[in-house]
C-alpha cells in the first residue's frame, strides 16, 4: 500500500533557525508513522527567487501540492497564525482534505471558550471529537489513538 501524502503547512521555512531546527523534527515524526511528507520550502527550493514572477510560481506550486496531497498537517502557532498557512488550510478545507492541526503556542486567539483559535479554522474538523485532530506536542503525533495515526494506517 502506497504511503499517504501529507502536506506540511508551516511558517517554519522562512527563518534559518526554524528551518534547520524545527522543521526536521516535524518531518521526522510524520515520516516515522508512515507519511510521505511534502514540505513546501524543500519542494520549492528549485524556484529561482531572482526571476520576475517567482512568488506567483511558488504560490501556484504550493496550491497544486495541497490539491495533490492526501491530507494536511498545519502548524498554526502565532497570534494570529501565519496567513500563508491559513490560506493553505482554507484550500484544504474547501477541497475536503483530512486536516490535522498542531499548536503548542499557549496564547489564545479566539472568539469561543471551546476552541483555541478562530472558529473557521475548525471548519475542516469534525464537530464532535475535533480534539483528536488537534496536536499540542510532537509526542502526540505518534499517539496511536489520535486521528492522524489512524488515518495513515487506514
Amino acid at each position: 500500500m502506497p504511503k499517504k501524502i501529507i502536506y506540511l503547512a508551516s511558517p517554519y521555512g522562512f527563518a534559518e533557525q526554524w528551518r534547520e531546527k524545527l522543521l526536521p523534527e516535524f518531518i521526522d515524526e510524520l515520516e516515522a508513522i508512515g507519511a510521505e511528507v511534502w514540505e513546501p520550502f524543500q519542494r520549492n527550493n528549485q524556484i529561482d527567487t531572482s526571476r520576475k514572477g517567482w512568488a506567483h510560481k511558488v504560490a501556484i506550486s504550493d496550491l497544486e501540492d495541497v490539491k495533490n496531497s492526501d491530507g494536511m498537517f498545519a502548524i498554526i502557532n502565532g497570534t494570529p497564525p501565519d496567513e500563508g498557512v491559513m490560506i493553505e488550510l482554507g484550500a484544504a478545507i474547501a477541497l475536503g482534505k483530512p486536516i490535522f492541526l498542531f499548536r503548542d503556542d499557549f496564547r489564545r486567539c479566539t472568539d469561543s471558550e471551546d476552541y483555541p483559535l478562530n472558529l473557521m479554522v475548525f471548519a475542516g474538523l469534525p464537530a464532535i471529537g475535533w480534539e483528536d485532530y488537534f496536536y499540542t506536542s510532537l509526542i502526540d503525533i505518534r499517539t496511536k489513538d489520535k486521528s492522524l495515526y489512524k488515518w495513515l494506517k487506514s
